[in-house]
């Protein structure tokens, strides 16, 4: 199995048994503290929260999962698991539930990690404390805003699912471009590391496949429902931070946050792109943590 090296990912590893499935996690800090809860998108994992959770995790609880079939979970074919968002909130449901079904969270999002944490958080907004949305969505696709090529390639035809699980084409693409700053090779292969082969790739291909555009696919209803629920977060502390640079989740998709959360702060780098947290770096990861630290007003969860 894969393994970041220590130096970089210096965390104890936890696993929660999902009908027979593997799912891994970070548990780091106090078991009494506040909870942080960051969720990661595709192709990345939980290593991309490294940082945060350093720098946290002396007064937090972080929670911070690999979605099956990313990272050090396990990677089932489709015979044994079902890749759709229905089964990514169930599945982060049932991993709270293990944790502490009744804390406050503060809820941190990227990429897909927004359109599961919201679906999960829209069925229980009391329980949130904070938020902290990061180049990601939780409603449909912006109508100004048309679906890149190379995601719709990958979407719609076997020739992009081909590039995907034969050569790795999404991890490897998005460790060489959703940077726009330089990194180690280091970093760039823990991002990878963990779709190195056809099997373990499979993840990638169906978070694309499972992209909402229209209402007859999988998961445009449960899109839908989460963006009309969004208004229930209107009194929450909102930090907004994105990385300008990003080709998919661009401008289209802050304007639009701003609109649904206009009480949110916002940090917004020209210079940043998709991976913002390590474009931004060190400012971003300390601007974050005084956000937490300024709302952590240890609200009692209903």
């Amino acid at each position: 199995m894969f393994r970041a090296p220590e130096k970089l990912y210096p965390f104890e590893s936890h696993w929660l048994d999902i009908s027979g499935i593997r799912m891994h996690f970070l548990d780091e800090g106090p078991r009494d503290a506040p909870i942080v809860l960051m969720l990661h998108g595709n192709p990345t994992w939980s290593f991309y929260y490294r940082n945060l959770v350093l720098a946290l995790r002396d007064r937090y609880r972080c929670i911070v999962p690999d979605h099956i079939g990313c990272g050090l979970s396990d990677k089932p074919g489709d015979d044994r698991y079902n890749y759709t968002l229905a089964q990514r909130i169930s599945d982060l449901s049932d991993l709270m539930n293990h944790v502490q079904p009744k804390t406050p969270v503060h809820l941190v999002v990227h990429d897909w990690g927004g359109m599961i944490g919201f679906g999960w958080a829209i069925k229980r907004p009391q329980q949130i404390a904070s938020m902290v949305i990061a180049n990601t969505a939780a409603f449909p696709l912006p109508t100004e805003k048309k679906l890149p090529a190379a995601l719709w390639l990958v979407r719609n035809t076997k020739l992009g699912a081909l590039l995907v699980q034969g050569l790795n084409a999404f991890s490897g693409l998005a460790a060489r471009v959703a940077f726009k700053k330089p990194v180690s090779a280091e970093v760039r292969k823990a991002y990878t590391g963990p779709y190195d082969c056809w099997h373990n790739r499979i993840a990638t291909l169906r978070f694309v496949q499972d992209i909402p555009l229209k209402p007859d696919d999988p998961s445009y209803n449960i899109v839908q429902t989460t963006e009309s629920c969004l208004p229930d977060f209107s009194d929450k502390p909102c930090l907004l931070v994105w990385g300008e640079k990003d080709f998919v989740f661009d401008l289209h998709f802050l304007n639009k946050w701003k609109r649904i959360f206009p009480q949110a702060k916002v940090l917004s780098y020209p210079d940043c792109g998709h991976y913002i947290l390590e474009d931004a770096g060190q400012p971003l990861t300390q601007a974050i943590c005084d956000f937490l630290d300024n709302n952590d007003r240890g609200t009692e969860a209903g």
